[in-house]
């Protein structure tokens, strides 16, 4: 999600170059798309088919190599264990600005503005996108999809009428995977939101979350998701980190309570990150999480939306917080991105690291899957593709990477070797002496004992690069 301090950069520096440019860009194809009206005529994606699956050994770069969605895969059909949801704010938001530069992404149909037309143009955009790609499902922040008026009263009204319209361009088929609230953009949530220091801060938040959440259960959302990029601190010279834990604890708790009242039957979910925007959040990774909802028990209302990016900036692997999070019950969805090794920041890319994907997928297919949650692709292209076609190509190739992912990952189980190499690794446990362990009933005097009987233990080896052997030979 670094797009959102960049974002910040664009509102702040670069909204009269944006208009300037997004005018030129938009008039040189007004004559074809733009009706006497203002309104946009035909197709926002000419000459784009809707992707199909044609297998790996295809050429063409609008067609699927190894997603083919009906395709089933222990039991279930691949689109079932994937649920791939597009992001609204990078697809349909994202400028490509960064710190050291000016847009350089003008889609043909931005006019320049944050206006209601604006917003319901682009809503029609994001559903032809999506029905094109053949997925059913997408995420949003509020303020991506409408924009903020002068008062809370005005704000919900434009996100009412933007959501009217997503509603029937939905039908019975697509739903948002999650939707969300944007507690970071605004300078109100400067020192964060359900952890300000300002009260009238936390209130707003609340109402704010509340109206999300309304919208999200409207929409049929499956999901709600807390991203506190704000929730955090730059020191703890002048910040009482524990009464901000604590009124985190409460806004979530008061969250939960809400979408009882409301009948919301979706999952929250909180998403790690350990910094950026603040130094340190209070969500760094999925253990920190874990142990933040055991506290303050929310671990009956929450689950972890597990983005990839922000596992490895909190110094882990995707795979690592996935796992962390599924052997505690509380794998919900996954952010699907990475980042890129030689930067420091959250790049958001597309994943493309089938080695990364099939060590994801095997959490995943451990997990049973991830409905009610999905695989949501948080990322954007990159600065320099500024392409309309360049949208699918990298959802084609993110689908695709998780695809074969999925499907060597399930490889790997049907052979067994791995399970095998595991299982061989603990295999002293598997006795009686181990079974009075793992029951809790071994004490230290009967461990004495046994050790005194044994002598020096024998040590045998992990096998690791045949374990590295066997998970290559899928790839």
């Amino acid at each position: 999600m670094a797009w959102k301090i960049s974002y910040i950069f664009l509102c702040m520096n670069v909204i009269p170059l944006l208009a300037d440019a997004a005018s030129r860009a938009c008039s040189a194809q007004s004559d074809a798309k733009y009706s006497q009206t203002g309104e946009w005529n035909g197709e926002f994606f000419p000459g784009i088919p809707k992707i199909k699956y044609e297998g790996p050994f295809t050429r063409n770069k609008f067609a699927y190599k190894w997603y083919n969605a009906e395709e089933v895969i222990f039991g279930k059909k691949m689109k079932d264990w994937l649920r791939f949801s597009v992001a609204f704010w990078h697809t349909f938001r994202g400028t490509g600005v960064d710190p050291f530069g000016a847009p350089t992404k003008f889609w043909p149909w931005e006019d320049g503005t944050n206006s209601i037309a604006m917003a319901k143009r682009r809503m029609r955009a994001n559903f032809e996108f999506i029905n094109k790609l053949g997925v059913d499902r997408w995420c949003f922040h509020d303020r991506d999809i409408a924009p903020e008026g002068k008062t809370l009263q005005e704000t919900n009204s434009n996100l009412d009428e933007v959501v009217k319209l997503a509603k029937t361009l939905q039908g019975n088929n697509i739903r948002p995977l999650w939707g969300t609230a944007q507690l970071f953009m605004h300078p109100r949530y400067m020192h964060g939101a359900a952890t300000s220091s300002e009260l009238g801060v936390y209130v707003y938040a609340a109402a704010q979350v509340k109206k999300a959440m309304e919208v999200t259960h409207y929409l049929g959302g499956e999901n709600y998701v807390f991203w506190g990029g704000r929730e955090g601190y730059q020191t703890l010279l002048n910040t009482d980190m524990e009464f901000e834990l604590d009124h985190m604890a409460k806004f979530l708790q008061a969250a939960a309570a809400y979408k009882r009242k409301i009948g919301f039957n979706g999952t929250l979910l909180i998403e790690p990150k350990p910094q950026e925007p603040t130094k340190h959040q209070y969500d760094w990774d999925a253990a920190t999480t874990t142990n933040f909802l055991r506290k303050y028990g929310l671990i009956g209302d929450f689950k972890l939306n597990i983005e990839c990016n922000h596992a490895t900036l909190s110094g882990h692997s995707c795979h690592h917080d996935v796992e962390t999070a599924r052997i505690n019950g509380l794998l919900g969805n996954i952010d699907a991105n990475s980042g890129d090794a030689q930067t420091g920041w959250d790049t958001d890319q597309f994943l493309t690291d089938t080695r990364e994907a099939t060590m994801i997928m095997l959490s995943v297919i451990k997990n049973g899957g991830l409905a009610p949650g999905g695989l949501n692709f948080d990322a954007k292209l990159r600065r320099e593709s500024t392409d309309v076609e360049d949208l699918f190509i990298a959802h084609i190739v993110g689908m695709d990477t998780l695809a074969r992912g999925l499907r060597s990952a399930a490889k790997l189980i049907e052979d067994g070797s791995l399970a095998k190499l595991i299982h061989k690794r603990y295999s002293s446990f598997y006795n009686e002496l181990g079974a009075l362990i793992e029951a809790g009933k071994a004490d230290f005097e009967m461990l004495e004992k046994k050790a005194m009987e044994w002598s020096e233990p024998t040590v045998a080896s992990a096998k690791q690069e045949l374990a590295e052997m066997i998970f290559n030979s899928v790839l």
